[in-house]
């Protein structure tokens, strides 16, 4: 039997019981968080370094450390070959190297996490920032941000991997480089702490929040020597904002939200159009491209990363028809060749098509100015189709540092969320996941199993049989299917004194074998002496986790001051009732609180809400 102490009594043991069951292991993880930042600032460095002397080499036939505009570009038409050309050699990376690389980089993340055990390969580390750099300097539509989340992730599961750790672990490392690499790029360490939260972790627990945080913030003070200090799209802080502009901030996010939908249902019919094609897909990209370089034609601000648009829409500045010519062919170009299936991010492109969005509708509104609608756009359309509407809001106030700007952001980064989480069953970033069988639920709540006790489910009618008894005539009382025994797969065993003893299941008959006709033979002899228990007090996620770590299926439960002492039974049907109190919670309507319905929700009450007595049924030989 499980020791207690014995001067530890029920009431002392809530007093027990943490908040968090993190453990000194986060800071083995913080410990690690710190060089996975530092690295990954650096690679940010190199990557921005990468894409700016790809972009001037292949547009300006010149080496510069600087992304220059592409607009006097020297290649004139020849800029449809451009992306065509880097377009070849990512197919032939992704098909020779490796096919991870192909995407925007968040996906494949997810995929590792859930499916991979947070385990990246090497080769993927190094291929896809080159790959990405590659697509984006030859003018492909694209961010950084993909990519170096993606390859953020990979150091940080590199890094991992050289030590013993658990996947749970190596998740948090994966993630905080992620978080890092973003972090670097555009020194927003709030917003890329607050992605790994909404997005990659699945969870909220200090054991992983805090070291992502840790990397978050240090990749953010290493990007001031390498990048330069942020915010890097300041703007003239806006004056306090009224009713009316928060009002218009709403109409802003829902024509986000629908814009949202509507590229990621562009995306992912372009898609299926590639999938069609009876060419290889290394061949896709190219077909792709040839788009992405018609439009850089007729306008060459779609190519490339486009920081300085962003900027520009921020200002104010892009206005009339030139947004409206900068929504449209962005949006065409960007779903285009990102259904392609070629290397690149979707952060900087939903911001440009965004803020293009709020700045050709803020041209129309009585209240605040273009920029502002723009600022507002960019965190709805962002919230809407990645569906991380707290990210969405503080990137924006991170790029921007206009803080009498947040209630705004704020209102268009949910508006936008309302209109995407109604209409469509999965965001950009998931339906890849989902069209290769697998499902991600991106509800995050506290586990039902860590709120309730053990006392609040467990059975308190059950049958204690006299230890004594032989194993021929508990056989026979199953085989009369005795409803008194065969009312659960298991049955508690107590001495002359009534005290557990032990414990005899129908698994324990079977392997008794021959000897189940042994009249020597004692139901305690035949079952199980050496009990694991489990208490009224007790959360009901750890008496789970007992369950699984000795691989059974039930579990005596006594008092703590008097361990001998059985107060109910546990088993799985106890457990499965708990979920049915939370449906019951989640799906039944009901006018108002009632007497009977509280009573369901006594702790120690039977199914039809009425109080159980704590007594036992105790069954002679």
């Amino acid at each position: 039997m499980e020791r207690t102490d014995a001067t530890n009594g029920r009431k002392d043991a809530p007093h027990k019981l943490r908040d968090f069951r993190t453990d000194s292991r986060m800071l083995v993880l913080v410990g690690l968080a710190i060089p996975v930042g530092v690295v990954s600032a650096f690679v940010a460095k190199g990557l921005l370094w990468l894409i700016a002397e790809i972009t001037n080499l292949v547009f300006f036939q010149r080496f510069g450390a600087a992304l220059p505009p592409l607009e006097g570009h020297h290649l004139g038409s020849w800029i449809i070959a451009a992306p065509v050309a880097g377009a070849l050699i990512i197919g032939l990376m992704a098909r020779y190297g490796s096919e991870k690389i192909r995407g925007h980089g968040i996906p494949e993340a997810l995929e590792a996490i859930l499916l991979g055990q947070s385990v990246i390969e090497p080769k993927v580390a190094l291929l896809k920032p080159i790959s990405s750099a590659i697509s984006i300097g030859t003018g492909g539509p694209f961010g950084a941000e993909g990519p170096i989340i993606m390859t953020g992730g990979a150091v940080g599961s590199l890094i991992a991997q050289l030590f013993h750790l658990t996947a749970a672990e190596r998740k948090t490392l994966l993630v905080a480089g992620a978080a890092g690499g973003m972090a670097a790029v555009f020194s927003t360490p709030i917003a890329a702490t607050l992605l790994a939260v909404e997005l990659l972790l699945f969870e909220w627990r200090p054991r992983s929040f805090i070291p992502v945080a840790v990397a978050s913030m240090v990749a953010t003070l290493l990007r001031v020597p390498l990048l330069g200090a942020g915010p890097i799209f300041p703007v003239h802080p806006h004056a306090a904002l009224g009713a009316t502009i928060i009002l218009c901030a709403v109409l802003i996010g829902l024509l986000a939200g629908f814009g949202s939908g509507l590229l990621t249902v562009l995306v992912y019919f372009c898609e299926d159009i590639f999938l069609k094609l009876p060419i290889h897909w290394m061949w896709w990209p190219a077909l792709g491209a040839i788009f992405v370089g018609l439009g850089g034609w007729f306008d060459p601000r779609v190519l490339g990363v486009g920081y300085y648009l962003i900027d520009g829409l921020l200002q104010g500045h892009i206005l009339g028809a030139a947004v409206v010519s900068l929504l449209l062919l962005k949006a065409i170009v960007w779903s285009v060749s990102l259904g392609s299936g070629t290397s690149g991010g979707v952060l900087a492109p939903l911001l440009i098509i965004g803020g293009a969005l709020g700045a050709f509708v803020g041209q129309w509104l009585p209240v605040g100015d273009p920029g502002l609608w723009a600022m507002v756009a960019m965190a709805g359309m962002m919230g809407g189709t990645m569906r991380s509407p707290l990210t969405g809001m503080f990137f924006m106030l991170e790029l921007t540092a206009d803080y009498n700007a947040l209630p705004a952001l704020l209102c268009g980064s949910v508006a936008a969320l309302a209109v995407t989480v109604l209409l469509m069953r999965r965001s950009i970033l998931t339906e890849k996941l989902a069209r290769r069988g697998q499902h991600i639920a991106r509800e995050y709540s506290v586990d039902l199993f860590e709120l309730m006790r053990v006392g609040d489910v467990m059975s308190r009618h059950f049958t204690m049989l006299a230890a004594t008894t032989t194993l021929p005539q508990y056989c026979s009382r199953l085989a009369s299917r005795d409803p008194v025994v065969c009312s659960r797969h298991g049955t508690l065993l107590a001495d002359e004194a009534g005290e557990l003893v032990g414990i005899i299941t129908r698994g324990d008959v079977v392997r008794a074998g021959d000897r189940a006709h042994d009249e020597t033979l004692t139901v305690l002899e035949a079952g199980q002496s050496e009990l694991i228990v489990t208490y009224p007090d007790e959360t009901l996620y750890d008496a789970i986790a007992k369950l699984l770590r000795n691989d059974i299926g039930r579990l005596p439960v006594v008092d703590r001051s008097a361990p001998k002492k059985a107060v109910g039974y546990l088993g799985r049907g106890d457990i499965l009732g708990a979920r049915q109190r939370y449906h019951r919670e989640e799906d039944v309507r009901e006018r108002g609180a009632t007497m009977r319905s509280a009573a369901r929700q006594l702790p120690f009450a039977d199914r039809a809400g009425r109080p159980t007595p704590n007594e036992p049924t105790f069954l002679r030989r």
